[in-house]
């Protein structure tokens, strides 16, 4: 068939059994592969809703259970956000849709039940943790594993088997809208962030975990118009990692397509389905392309586990001309067409109803798909299912304990995320933390006084929406379902309150909105991502406050103030997938309302909430200090207020590069060795309220490339009078002038290091750098190899890519070294107690 040579949508057409950990589970997926009628083989690979199984009574209809899941079912899609409901009650709807499945199907195969845990699992009431963009900013992938150990044990009791989440995407274009879900512009600390968000969440065994599925695959949110060493060496970074080191075992394609051309990779970014665009461009969607799913992904990597394809992804596969068979010249419908792009390109699983796999038979009677290529999809389903116990003889499939949300464990959990996620970008004069007083230039105030008046003010002051990002269960009904009402399922902090929470004794806490979000509807309506947004409504709205927003009556009250807080930013319909807005500087008339607070001549205190960095060049340089907070959760305003009165000294340090202007293109700070000019705050950066000294770097100037890795050490010390965490970073040069410079980035991140300080106490670093870590990505002759090479390199320590504090050279001696893939990808890094 013409239309069916497409970037390796051949190379798999035999079913392949992977090196596997258990022959004895292989043998019985074989066994029951042979059992299975075609149609429940098909079922495997498809989803559906759950609810749509029960009455209004909240009863399952089995009639409705023997009309649509004869053969059984493969998936059940986004099962705990549908319909609000107490846990409880919906881990006995699975259950009893479990049960029905084992006894009324023929082969009796429970099904997957997945959701989105991206910041906590989506449904009413379970804790809603941090934006991932912010938790990247903690640089601390030991309470990324604390959060996702949490949601994991209590999604599994709820019946919970699979995530669609995390989303480890390296976003390196800063107007991205679905920015917030990622950890931001740099491959290593995405990765490291993604491999502890996957040991939490599978719990080092998928029989008592949830398991992750990493996404996009590849190259989504910016990680696109990358050459393929850079999307080998750093894009691709996070998922193998992902694979190679926890385990996961499902991954999702994104919705954007890619292609070959000149030997060079080329990645069209757009959420856009691609019809016209990729019509005689050569581009392949990502859900269909074998060149990402099949050969790098199964052959370079060894992956064997499943694909799974985003919502609605395989629907919006471009079709170009007429699509006949060749031989008799019937017309094949769009449907079957679509299926067989998917399934031969590497896809397993069609999400989120199987629209188009439920035509995979007619795709096989047509010539179009080979029974082995069915087969292989088959069964990396039903592997799944055997690794995640499903199969065994007593499977774990829901708790019967009593299940409760947002425990105190939980809560405490997302606050401290949001205290460690929140940066500290300005505090001119050192005005943070709020005191009566300004301290002395270069200290940090330790005492307060009494009798400050504070005006809080602005669209984010007091709303859950400067909270909670995308993904979250508010977020997802607001938008979906276009529910505005009730939506406080947990109780989420805003920043008013916990202001009111957190004031000191004797100071004043005056309120009034004073601005809008924006005053038109400034949601863009454009065909991207999940098909089914493209409605007019769902996306031709603004979010009602609930409260007036009068700007007289705020700057009366600016006149009587000692500082102003000023909470601004996005919310829901501003920023998120299928969402954007026009432009990255501050929406509405925000910015112009700044302006007139500033004009009262009081110090203002600029708190930006949001999913992506916002511009606001021009603007900061005249605030008294500047606090990017993210989506900081359901403990968010909590968190900010004890950031602000000093409770906590800010540790938090950019995962971005924070532009000055509006950039529509991908920039990272290891693109070049200086800071680029329309960066505003590099990567890496955050004050804290107090300072630290770096020094006694200890460093071998030469190793052997035979090596396995090299030690270093280093120490910090913090040289104020607050208690305060820094965020020590080590990166890799080639040194000036070496030859190496041709294979590697100028500057690149390969370790860091949270070093928790009492005022005046130093603290030694012990680092362990791997020879890979100095290594680069080749495919010379088509064959993939990483590679070190001898030459003249430096290690650097740094409080931030462009604040370097020490370096060392270091000689690689001896021959080159070239392997397939590498054996470490992350440094070892103790702190002294």
């Amino acid at each position: 068939m013409r239309y069916l040579i497409m970037t390796g949508a051949a190379v798999l057409m035999t079913a392949c059994r992977p090196a596997l950990e258990n022959k004895d589970m292989e043998q019985k997926i074989d066994e029951l592969y042979q059992r299975m009628s075609q149609e429940e083989r098909i079922a495997q690979l498809r989803s559906c809703y759950m609810d749509g199984l029960f009455d209004e009574q909240g009863r399952l209809d089995t009639v409705k259970c023997k009309e649509l899941i004869p053969n059984g079912i493969g998936h059940f899609s986004q099962y705990a956000s549908q319909k609000p409901m107490d846990p409880n009650v919906l881990r006995d709807h699975v259950a009893a849709v479990q049960e029905w499945l084992m006894k009324h199907t023929p082969s009796g195969i429970p099904a997957l039940f997945h959701e989105e845990v991206l910041s906590g699992i989506n449904t009413r009431g379970a804790t809603i943790y941090p934006q991932q963009i912010g938790q990247a900013c903690s640089f601390n992938p030991e309470l990324a594993e604390v959060k996702t150990r949490q949601t994991s044990t209590t999604m599994r009791r709820m019946g919970g088997v699979l995530s669609l989440s995390p989303m480890v995407d390296v976003c390196r274009t800063p107007s991205f809208n679905r920015l917030e879900e990622s950890y931001g512009e740099d491959g290593y600390l995405s990765a490291v962030m993604g491999v502890a968000f996957v040991r939490g969440l599978q719990q080092g065994d998928l029989r008592k975990g949830v398991g992750a599925c990493s996404k996009h695959y590849l190259g989504y949110g910016g990680g696109g118009d990358a050459d393929e060493k850079e999307l080998m060496e750093d894009i691709l970074l996070p998922h193998e990692a992902m694979i190679r080191l926890a385990d996961s075992k499902c991954i999702m394609p994104g919705y954007h397509a890619m292609r070959i051309e000149n030997g060079e990779l080329r990645i069209e970014n757009s959420d856009l389905s691609q019809g016209e665009k990729n019509s005689g461009k050569g581009l392949v969607n990502c859900v269909a392309n074998g060149w990402i799913l099949n050969d790098i992904l199964r052959g370079y990597l060894g992956f064997d586990g499943m694909v799974v394809s985003d919502y609605t992804a395989i629907d919006q596969l471009p079709l170009n001309g007429e699509w006949r068979e060749e031989s008799g010249k019937k017309t094949v419908a769009p449907e079957v067409v679509k299926a067989a792009m998917a399934i031969n390109g590497g896809c397993d699983v069609d999400f989120p109803f199987g629209a188009n796999f439920k035509y995979l038979q007619a795709a096989i009677d047509n010539g179009l798909v080979a029974q082995e290529t069915l087969e292989r999809a088959v069964k990396n389903v039903l592997r799944y299912k055997f690794r995640a116990g499903l199969m065994d003889e007593k499977p774990y499939l829901y708790g019967k304990e009593k299940i409760v949300l947002d425990t105190p464990e939980e809560r405490q959990t997302a606050y401290e995320i949001a205290t460690q996620s929140i940066v500290l970008l300005q505090n001119d004069s050192n005005l943070l933390p709020l005191t009566p007083t300004t301290p002395p230039q270069g200290e940090a105030s330790t005492e307060r006084g009494s009798g400050l008046k504070i005006l809080l003010t602005g669209p984010n002051a007091n709303t859950m929406w400067a909270m909670c990002g995308d993904y979250s269960f508010p977020a997802m009904t607001y938008f979906w379902k276009m529910n505005e009402q009730d939506l406080d399922h947990p109780h989420v902090i805003t920043l008013l309150e916990g202001m009111r929470d957190r004031l000191p004794e004797g100071d004043t806490l005056m309120y009034s909105r004073g601005c809008d979000w924006t005053e038109e509807i400034e949601t863009k309506f454009s065909k991207g991502g999940d098909e089914r947004a493209w409605e007019y409504a769902l996306l031709h709205r603004k979010v009602d406050a609930g409260e007036p927003a009068d700007s007289t009556e705020a700057l009366a009250m600016a006149d009587s103030a000692d500082v102003i807080i000023a909470a601004v930013g996005e919310n829901v319909m501003l920023c998120g997938e299928n969402r954007d807005r026009q432009g990255l500087r501050l929406p509405g008339k925000q910015e112009e309302y700044v302006e007139r607070l500033l004009a009262t001549g009081k110090p203002v205190v600029l708190v930006v909430f949001g999913g992506r960095a916002q511009v606001i060049s021009g603007l900061a340089e005249r605030c008294a200090a500047v606090i990017q907070a993210w989506y900081p959760g359901e403990e968010g305003g909590h968190a900010v207020a004890d950031i602000l009165f000093g409770n906590v000294s800010p540790s938090a340090k950019l995962a971005v590069s924070y532009p000055s202007e509006e950039i529509y293109e991908p920039i990272c700070y290891s693109y070049q060795a200086k800071q680029d000019s329309l960066i505003q705050w590099p990567f890496g950066y955050g004050l804290s309220y107090t300072t630290f000294g770096y020094k006694h770097l200890a460093l071998d100037d030469e190793a052997k490339t035979t090596d396995e890795c090299i030690e270093l050490s280093f120490e910090v010390k913090n040289t104020g009078k607050v208690s305060a965490t820094e965020i020590a970073q080590i990166y890799v040069s080639p040194a000036e002038n070496s030859p190496v410079a041709a294979h590697l980035s100028p500057l690149k991140l390969q370790g860091f290091a949270r070093v928790p300080l009492e005022p005046r106490q130093s603290k030694r670093v012990r680092v362990k750098l791997y020879l890979e870590q100095f290594g680069f990505y080749s495919s010379e002759g088509g064959e993939r190899r990483w590679n070190i090479v001898p030459g003249e390199y430096v290690v650097k320590i740094g409080a931030s890519s462009e604040d370097i504090r020490m370096e060392q050279h270091l000689t690689l001696t001896g021959e080159a070294v070239s392997k397939p893939l590498r054996d470490h990808y992350f440094s070892d890094i103790s702190v002294e107690r």
